[in-house]
């Protein structure tokens, strides 16, 4: 594994410190150190593979950190803070994501067969995002992907083949739920990420939970319950980082003063 790690990290390192494509669909590198406020956004659902140094994801009051023997899922768009370091020998941080299109995996998942059922009972896991350990295998898919990067003619008909594999790794270890779940529409997952793009769109709007709970089919305490589980914040508090995050944009990308930005959002 430690072969492939290598080559994956030469790949890479032509990445910028900024989210920078790579000209396979779906995939983006970034390297070394990253301004604070681009590391404060709304994450869209991905996943992301370190290759070097470190990163910590703060959602909520929920802090995860991963390093190059993980691999982060986040299946919702979910409004985070994040915070990268270096390797403690030097190298600059370096990181790989692909950014989840529930198509796709609902296509693969119906190439599979149907998950055995051992939860005994116990109620459907929702959380929204999570670290797992990689494995030899993952990190192979990942390698062959971004080998496409030197062969930009291959990319249109092996690109989604090696997509395929790295989201086939992932359903199979123990974040896979996470994609069953937003792929298939009736799910815990896949309705509360109805009831948060209905937030995001409105997100200058009062926030009516009633409403919301209707949308998606739950009562108001169920509502509450499963999309605090998911994210890690009360539909209330998502909102709220929302509009600061808005807020924070309009102060720093277009140099508003806090008086003009208040109203925008």
């Amino acid at each position: 594994m430690q072969t492939a790690l290598d080559e994956l990290r030469r790949l890479a390192s032509r990445a910028e410190n900024r989210r920078t494509d790579t000209g396979i669909p779906r995939v983006a590198m970034v390297q070394g150190e990253i301004p604070e406020h681009a590391l404060a956004a709304v994450y869209e659902p991905m996943v992301n593979l370190i290759l070097q140094g470190g990163k910590s994801m703060t959602v909520g009051a929920r802090t995860l950190h991963y390093d190059p023997a993980t691999y982060f899922v986040m299946s919702v768009e979910l409004p985070a803070v994040g915070t990268v370091h270096p390797a403690t020998t030097g190298e600059p941080y370096l990181a790989v994501s692909l950014t989840l299109d529930p198509a796709v995996i609902a296509g693969l998942l119906g190439d599979l067969p149907h998950p055995r059922n051992d939860s005994k009972g116990r109620p459907a896991r929702t959380e929204a995002f999570n670290v797992a350990a990689v494995t030899g295998e993952l990190m192979d898919a990942w390698l062959r992907l971004l080998r496409l990067m030197d062969k930009p003619e291959d990319i249109p008909a092996l690109a989604p083949v090696y997509e395929r594999e790295i989201l086939y790794r992932v359903l199979q270890g123990p974040q896979g739920y996470m994609l069953r779940q937003i792929a298939t529409p009736d799910s815990m997952l896949a309705r509360i990420n109805s009831a948060i793009q209905r937030i995001r769109r409105d997100y200058r709007k009062p926030l009516r939970i009633p409403a919301l709970a209707k949308q998606v089919a739950m009562s108001e305490s169920a509502f509450h319950r499963h999309f605090k589980n998911a994210t890690a914040l009360s539909p209330l508090q998502y909102q709220k980082q929302l509009r600061l995050l808005q807020a924070r944009q309009l102060l720093t990308a277009h140099g508003k003063s806090v008086t003009a930005a208040a109203p925008d959002v």
